[in-house]
């Protein structure tokens, strides 16, 4: 069996992106393919069996056999880590990765899956660098746009892994943006093999690879729906924080944005609503129902269609005038208890996970993996398993 560790610089950098990508590729060229993630970060609960939630995606994407206590050996939930340190976990958790590693023996290839950056897991004793040395397995290291910061990002954990002893055997650089930069592949490439680390390619950046559907906000926030709008399979492509003047607030508002916004600010609601209102295909039918509009509208005219739906925070209902002026724009809402910066934290975790029934998203992530990487060069890299 060969395997691969997939790295990355930290955080959303795009690693479950190409996990998804090179698995489908594994797997058309009639590969016996495993996954696992042996040390995970989130864990959801899936069939009573505890797993992260990246095992529990690609499980489901690709109806793989192995169970989770193979594909998710480890995972750190709430109040793990202090309990790791004040020595109340006693078993031995590198023989649990080592033993569901072995699980894999019959397989053609194994894509295992890192969490964050090198160091991560380093608190209890599985680094990203510490997993992969123990596997003997190479790394590939994703970062995400730009030069000088995928580049200072590779080298910087490229280093983590080799004081463990761990074969950098390249680089992905996610999320770039080819057409303002159309020779960057070339730069990063040559800035990469100063430091010997091979570019294996790169991913142009696509919104909908980082954008929820209104729907997935809705069960993303569990809020209240107060009005569904008009599709909530409508991909946002940005958020805005309703927390200023109204008319300042429209500046920062696009027809496709969501606005996170307190419930009790009915100036803005009514002003994002009837924005939305006067650029419907209605034409501005039911602005009567915008309670207190006046000549107001004379002032929107350019932000017509502004908005695409509404978070509204704090628990604060607005008054049944303003529900109805939402209903009456055919504008997406729904009321959440929590307060705006944690519903803001939230939504932003949903702009950058992929989820099993975001069908569109994942034939999309395979097909851009498909047209931009090698999958004879990132098999070549691969190395087979020696075990001691």
């Amino acid at each position: 069996m060969r395997h691969l560790y997939l790295a990355a610089t930290g955080q959303n950098r795009g690693k479950t992106t190409a996990a998804l990508g090179l698995l489908d590729l594994f797997l058309s060229r009639g590969l016996q393919t495993g996954f696992m993630k042996p040390v995970g970060q989130r864990t959801v609960i899936e069939d009573g069996q505890p797993a992260d939630e990246d095992a529990v995606l690609v499980k489901e994407v690709f109806g793989l056999p192995e169970p989770y206590t193979v594909m998710s050996p480890v995972h750190i939930p709430r109040g793990f880590t202090k309990a790791y340190i004040a020595g109340d976990v006693v078993e031995d958790l590198p023989a649990r990765v080592v033993a569901a590693h072995r699980s894999f023996d019959r397989h053609d290839i194994l894509l295992v899956e890192g969490t964050g950056h090198a160091g991560v897991g380093a608190v209890i004793g599985l680094s990203n660098a510490t997993v992969a040395a123990l596997l003997g397995a190479p790394a590939i290291i994703i970062s995400e746009g730009g030069v000088g910061r995928p580049i200072d990002e590779i080298v910087l954990n490229a280093s983590h892994f080799g004081t463990h002893g761990v074969e950098v055997a390249g680089a992905i650089v996610n999320k770039v943006d080819l057409d303002a930069q159309p020779g960057i592949g070339r730069t990063l490439e040559r800035g990469l093999a100063h430091h010997g680390i091979p570019l294996l390619g790169v991913l142009p950046v696509r919104p909908i690879l980082s954008n929820p559907t209104l729907e997935m906000v809705f069960e993303g926030v569990h809020g209240e729906l107060l009005h569904p709008g008009h599709d909530l399979e409508r991909v946002i492509d940005g958020v805005a924080i309703g927390a200023m003047e109204p008319g300042h607030m429209l500046e920062r508002v696009g027809p496709r944005t969501l606005v996170i916004v307190p419930g009790d600010r009915e100036d803005v609601i009514l002003t994002l609503t009837t924005a939305h209102l006067m650029g419907s295909p209605r034409g501005g039918t039911g602005l009567d129902q915008v309670p207190g509009l006046g000549t107001e509208a004379q002032h929107l005219r350019g932000h017509e269609g502004a908005a695409l739906g509404l978070v509204l925070t704090g628990g604060y209902r607005p008054r049944e005038a303003v529900i109805d002026a939402i209903r009456a724009a055919d504008l997406f809402a729904t009321l959440v208890p929590e307060d705006t910066y944690t519903v803001a934290s939230e939504v932003h975790d949903l702009l950058v996970k992929t989820h099993a029934a975001d069908t569109e998203k994942i034939d999309l992530i395979k097909a851009l993996v498909a047209s931009t990487l090698d999958v004879d060069r990132i098999l070549g890299v691969a190395r087979e398993v020696v075990h001691v």
